[in-house]
């Protein structure tokens, strides 16, 4: 089932739950995704899906981040809502234990040394833990295995 249909089917199941908030998110998800689909003039891939919900939820983590410095608790509490909606439709995230194995794994493969390879580390890790791992939280693991 692609994701657009598992959105469909718990659309209406919120419509008939009456789950307002949770209704509003799945909109907003398809709406992101059918842009995305028409933007690029074609069906949307696994890839391209997991990248539109990818982007998502950074947005809400962002607007998290915002609104707590800015002391607004209101808006705090739904962007949480909806962060939590939104994780639904993401890949199970990897576990630190894993993260750090598919990094050295990753650095072994390149043959990384020091921080000067950093780029190349990063451009050919993402790809494997794209949409199962926070870029920072990447990032951070592979600087602590470059030093």
């Amino acid at each position: 089932m692609s994701l657009l249909e598992r959105l469909n089917n718990d659309m209406k199941q919120a419509m008939k739950n009456k789950e307002k908030d949770k209704l509003t998110v799945i909109r907003m998800l398809k709406a992101a995704l059918q842009n995305e689909g028409i933007k690029a003039g074609k069906e949307l891939t696994e890839d391209d899906e997991l990248t539109v919900l990818s982007r998502e939820v950074k947005q809400r983590k962002d607007s998290l981040h915002e609104f707590e410095k800015a002391g607004r608790e209101d808006l705090v509490s739904k962007i949480q809502t909806e962060l939590t909606y939104v994780n639904i439709y993401m890949p199970k995230q990897l576990s630190e234990e894993e993260l750090e194995a598919i990094v050295q794994e990753t650095i072994a493969e390149v043959n990384a040394s020091s921080k000067a390879d950093m780029g190349k580390v990063m451009s050919a890790l993402m790809p494997k833990v794209k949409g199962k791992a926070d870029g920072g939280i990447v990032n951070k693991l592979v600087q602590a295995n470059l030093s």
